[in-house]
């Protein structure tokens, strides 16, 4: 007997009960204050320890003591070569199994743990149940699925449609079974005209793999066929499951034109059909949905003819109709019709202008003097505007030349003040030098007339000195 659980499992459950050693010492004088369990608190405590430290797992073994009760209820144990447990399948679970289990038999059991509390009993309740052998197949199989899901080979975004009317179709199955012949007897009764050529090939047990591989690479190799019809009768899993082999499933998604599978009955499901571009339920459903209806056909198109009657004649009809329309727009774009119509206007314009009575011309006329003079009076105002814009610019321009010439003359003016001004007397008298002049008055620029004992009034920059010379000196004439 093999349990599949992990051992963290194990370990949380059995630290939920308390070891010998946690249990404390009590004296005699303490019995009274024990906190004793009856039987029937007891078991309920454990069970519930139990189902909430040992939730669903999968347990193989061997039945033994195998009973069926009255009530539907299946009571065995399982065992392998050093121990066994009681195990108890409720009806509505035991009516769900595909098999009728029985002493000997190896099985494969999803239970969880629990306590009959009436008598104590350890024991598993079972909630599924099937054969060890095909358990391992169906968990290959879920296997493979899953890996192949999971790269992409059965989705639908990469799956090819079938031909409508294919001219040669190749079939890969046992020439000697009944879905061959209930696939040629459909394609011959359906569509007599389509080619199909048998690739004979085993389909089941160890060595159908490999020759139903074969079988497609040649297929491909050929290169002749519109599609691949992949078929078998119905069987039991172990039956079908040739069409679980991995290799033979890349070989199908590999393949250069549509494969439709038809392997077993309606709910048997290979991986083949899953990575095939078409699933029927049987051989019979694939023949129909590849060969179409010879009966269809002629019923088709016949109604496509009566069709294209009708809209020949509706188009034979429009197009009339269209002739009919240029015609008579050709007729009225004649020139002979544009000269009547044009001769027409004017012998009508003509009779109105006769008809027109004398005041009404004399309100005209005088209507468009009037319109004259305010035209005139108009182009007047539009003449006296304009000029009076252009004087408003000229303005504009005569200030700003003015303003120009005003700042050119201010920036002149300054610099001459400022060369007046190093040019001055007084500068130079700011600079450090003084004026002499004698006593009538005049400048004194020379030492000559300038005698011991004279008065001088020299002129400073901030006011006047009056000196008396006490004596003279006349520098040497320079060369």
């Amino acid at each position: 007997m093999k349990a599949h659980l992990n051992a963290s499992t194990r370990r949380e459950a059995a630290a939920k009960l308390p070891s010998p050693s946690a249990v404390p010492a009590v004296s005699d004088s303490s019995l009274l204050q024990r906190n004793t369990l009856t039987p029937t608190t007891l078991n309920a405590e454990v069970r519930a320890a139990l189902e909430q430290g040992f939730p669903l797992f999968w347990i193989e073994g061997e039945i033994s003591n195998f009973l069926k009760a009255k009530s539907g209820h299946l009571y065995f144990s399982l065992k392998d070569s050093a121990a066994q447990v009681r195990c108890a399948m409720w009806r509505p679970r035991a009516m769900l199994l595909r098999f009728a289990p029985a002493d000997g038999q190896h099985v494969l059991a999803r239970a969880r743990v629990t306590l009959y509390e009436p008598r104590g009993e350890f024991q598993l309740q079972v909630e599924h149940l099937e054969p060890a052998g095909q358990g391992a197949l169906q968990r290959a199989f879920e296997a493979l699925k899953a890996r192949l899901a999971g790269e992409g080979l059965f989705d639908a975004g990469r799956k090819r449609g079938l031909p409508a009317f294919p001219r040669r179709i190749a079939i890969v199955s046992s020439a000697s079974g009944a879905a061959i012949r209930d696939v040629v007897s459909v394609l011959s009764r359906r569509f007599p005209l389509l080619e199909a050529d048998l690739f004979p090939s085993l389909v089941q047990g160890a060595e159908a793999p490999p020759q139903l591989k074969t079988q497609l690479d040649r297929i491909a190799a050929l290169g002749r066929h519109d599609l691949v019809l992949v078929t078998r009768g119905g069987g039991s899993i172990e039956d079908l499951f040739a069409f679980n082999d991995e290799a033979l499933a890349r070989r199908i998604a590999s393949m250069p034109m549509p494969v439709v599978s038809a392997i077993g009955h309606e709910i048997d499901f290979t991986i083949a059909d899953f990575v095939a571009d078409l699933r029927a339920p049987t051989p019979s459903a694939a023949a129909e949905l590849i060969a179409p209806s010879s009966d269809a056909l002629r019923d088709r198109l016949d109604a496509l003819s009566r069709r294209l009657q009708r809209a020949i004649g509706h188009r034979l009809d429009r197009d009339g109709q269209r002739v009919d329309r240029l015609l008579l727009r050709l007729q009225a774009r004649h020139p002979l019709a544009h000269l009547d119509r044009l001769g027409d206007r004017l012998r009508s314009s003509h009779a109105r202008l006769v008809r027109l009575p004398a005041p009404l011309l004399a309100q005209r006329r005088q209507r468009l003097a009037q319109l004259h003079l305010r035209l005139q009076r108009a182009a007047a105002l539009e003449r006296i505007a304009l000029l009076g814009r252009r004087a408003e610019h000229a303005r504009h321009r005569l200030q700003a030349a003015c303003v120009r010439g005003i700042q050119h003359q201010v920036t002149h003016l300054a610099g001459l003040a400022r060369s007046l001004n190093a040019l001055s007397p007084l500068s130079t008298l700011e600079r450090g030098y003084a004026i002499a002049f004698d006593g009538d008055g005049r400048v004194v620029r020379s030492v000559a007339p300038v005698g011991v004992g004279d008065g001088l009034r020299v002129r400073l920059h901030d006011g006047e000195v009056n000196v008396s010379v006490r004596s003279t000196r006349r520098d040497a004439t320079p060369s």
